[in-house]
């Protein structure tokens, strides 16, 4: 189990101790933590939260399928957007799950993507179901961000300071600051090394 909040871990591990054929090996705070611990502990099922200090669930899951692939990553958390789903999906998470879930669905989460299978929960689902069938035409990276923080995160992406960007876009650099923390709200991500790599996955990147 990765998350930064002792009292989850803990809950967790309060629920599997009631559960027979289940068994906590281990726990991490972060998402550094749960990679070494998907490699040295190898577990059936990592149950992973996505907000975390540095490395982010999303980065650990991604890593976790590069060195330790035999481990099956649920998440489990609060967030339910499009962005946050698809994300998980892409790093390669079997399963996702929200916090508000009953007991009994987080269970049935672990057992499913134990036995090899993708589980989501219903709200998710419905999400998942309504992304793929809806209109996916030019639909830029990113729609949660105004034209400006996208511009604004391109160039982050590119490598550019806080004043270079103030001078390409020819505003204060205060204001940039504020586009940037807007920026880093909406993805869900700790700082700029990880707001880079998300933009740069996405294709952003060119200073122009």
């Amino acid at each position: 189990m990765a998350d930064d909040h002792g009292i989850v871990r803990e809950g967790l591990g309060a629920l599997l101790s009631a559960h027979d054929g289940y068994e906590l090996v281990g726990t991490a705070a972060d998402g550094a933590e749960a990679v070494r611990s998907a490699v040295t502990l190898r577990p059936d099922v990592l149950v992973m939260d996505i907000q975390m200090p540095g490395v982010s669930g999303i980065d650990a899951t991604r890593e976790i399928g590069r060195v330790a692939p035999e481990v099956a990553v649920v998440m489990l958390t609060m967030f339910d957007d499009d962005e946050s789903v698809f994300a998980a999906v892409r790093a390669g998470a079997r399963g996702y799950v929200l916090k508000g879930a009953a007991p009994d669905n987080v269970i049935r989460a672990i057992a499913a993507v134990a036995a090899g299978e993708a589980i989501f929960g219903p709200g998710v689902a419905r999400r998942a179901l309504a992304y793929l069938s809806g209109p996916r035409a030019d639909e830029p990276a990113f729609p949660e961000l105004t034209p400006r923080e996208r511009d604004v995160l391109n160039l982050i992406a590119g490598g550019l300071g806080n004043a270079a960007i103030a001078a390409r876009l020819g505003v204060a650099n205060a204001t940039v600051g504020n586009h940037i923390t807007s920026i880093f709200a909406k993805l869900q991500v700790a700082g700029r090394a990880e707001a880079i790599i998300r933009a740069r996955s996405a294709g952003l990147g060119d200073p122009g």
